[in-house]
């Protein structure tokens, strides 16, 4: 488990300077809200321990050169709570984002509302929550780093809430803490590497990383661009395929070039996000932001050749929408037999993951670009794709079901599939001819 650092080691780790921001200290009766019995001995002890009067620090900092506005959560005041001192406090930071157009950044540590405010602690959550939808309005990325422990509501705000969720490695994050959760609930299930896999989470980044990893993210989501990404160049089979079924057989080639070589080809660096948030993760469909040509800033989506997942398509709609709301350009590879239709499949609601996806493409407020890079298997390629600025390469195909596919539901026999290929017409050239792709891609330095 990752030491629990104080909240000032904690901002000392990550900035080159940091300045804090001092906001006026509400006026409580003795003992607090609820005249809690004991409630200022508490504080008083907390302070005298940590330095700090209240759970959280907040102020201007330098990462890597970016300032910032910087949210820093001290476990050892009252475990990290929240109360209205704190939300005072978090209302205070996030005006100062949106005053300065700053992104913010959050360090957090809690155990989640304090219980000697009663629901006057809880109601904290709501400010956070509207702070927060405000400085998503506005356009400024906010990225939160989920330390040991980080639960209840200052997970399910500051944490969960964020556009790019870091964790620590081993830290406890959940909902529920410790000491609230069923008799024998597994305690693996509220760590920081669950809710990665859960899909909650984008990255587990060791300590000595983090300040590397802030810094990227900060790059690159605060370089909004109202140009279009450009088209990727083709990267396998130069010139258009013979038949139909020469472009099936091309775009199913092993050799191909897939996902991973385009956004080699595309991207200085680039950072992935992770999971749908609805407790899912799909391996074959890469999201994230990246330095594209020319240094700008381009988000992408690209399936990597399998049958996308619901959880993909979730992802790739949160991305869109994130991207949008940053005001960065989209890219989307399409490479896909089709959309998984096992039972699984079904139970995770694929038909709602992808409407929703075309939602996000179709209402997009950024520019988005999309190559078909090797198969295009009907509605679950489509999706991804961009209406009017879909582009092609010539080692691909795109049709409105695989060719085995069309013939079996033609009731043909198998020596018909070549010929269906071609009566459905998904060569490169073909789409091109119908209108829809809007061309053909070039390979590198043409």
């Amino acid at each position: 488990m990752t030491e629990r650092l104080p909240a000032r080691e904690a901002i000392a780790l990550v900035t080159d300077d940091f300045t804090e921001l001092r906001v006026p200290i509400r006026h409580f009766e003795p003992d607090g809200p609820l005249s809690w019995r004991g409630y200022d001995t508490a504080r008083s002890r907390a302070a005298a321990r940590t330095g700090e009067d209240e759970s959280v620090v907040c102020g201007s900092a330098l990462i890597d050169g970016i300032q910032v506005t910087l949210i820093a959560f001290e476990f050892g005041f009252l475990g990290g709570s929240l109360g209205e001192r704190t939300g005072d406090r978090l209302e205070a930071a996030y005006a100062h984002a949106r005053e300065h157009r700053l992104p913010v950044v959050s360090l957090v540590a809690t155990g989640g509302s304090r219980m000697q405010e009663g629901m006057l602690a809880l109601t904290q959550l709501q400010r956070v929550a509207r702070q927060s939808a405000l400085t998503r309005e506005a356009g400024l990325p906010q990225i939160a780093v989920v330390r040991d422990p980080t639960t209840g509501g200052g997970w399910a705000t500051l944490g969960a809430g964020a556009d790019v969720t870091l964790a620590l490695p081993g830290a406890q994050v959940g909902f529920a803490g410790s000491r609230v959760r069923p008799p024998g609930a597994d305690p693996a299930a509220y760590t920081a590497e669950a809710q990665l896999a859960a899909g909650a989470v984008d990255a587990v980044v060791p300590e000595g990383e983090l300040r590397e990893t802030l810094a990227l993210w900060l790059a690159l989501l605060g370089n909004p661009s109202t140009e279009s990404a450009p088209v990727p160049a083709a990267l396998g089979a130069p010139g258009p395929p013979a038949t139909g079924w020469d472009a099936v057989e091309r775009a199913r080639a092993p050799e191909r070039p897939r996902a991973e070589a385009y956004l080699d080809a595309y991207f200085s660096r680039r950072a992935a996000i992770g999971g749908d948030r609805c407790g899912g993760t799909d391996a074959g469909l890469l999201c994230g932001f990246g330095s594209g040509p020319g240094g700008r800033t381009v988000a992408y989506a690209a399936q990597c050749g399998t049958a996308t997942r619901p959880a993909g398509y979730r992802t790739a709609a949160r991305l869109i929408r994130l991207a949008g709301a940053l005001g960065i350009p989209v890219l989307t590879l399409v490479d896909t037999p089709g959309a998984a239709n096992d039972a699984r499949a079904e139970r995770e609601g694929a038909g709602s993951a992808i409407a929703d996806l075309f939602a996000a493409v179709a209402t997009a407020r950024t520019p988005v670009t999309t190559l078909v890079i090797g198969e295009g298997g009907s509605g679950g390629a489509l999706a991804l794709a961009a209406p009017g600025n879909t582009w092609a390469t010539p080692d691909s195909y795109f049709s409105v079901i695989a060719p085995e596919l069309a013939a079996a539901i033609l009731k043909r026999p198998e020596s018909e599939v070549r010929a269906t290929a071609d009566q459905l017409r998904i060569r490169p050239q073909d789409l091109l001819e119908l209108g829809v792709v809007r061309g053909i891609a070039d390979p590198p330095g043409t």
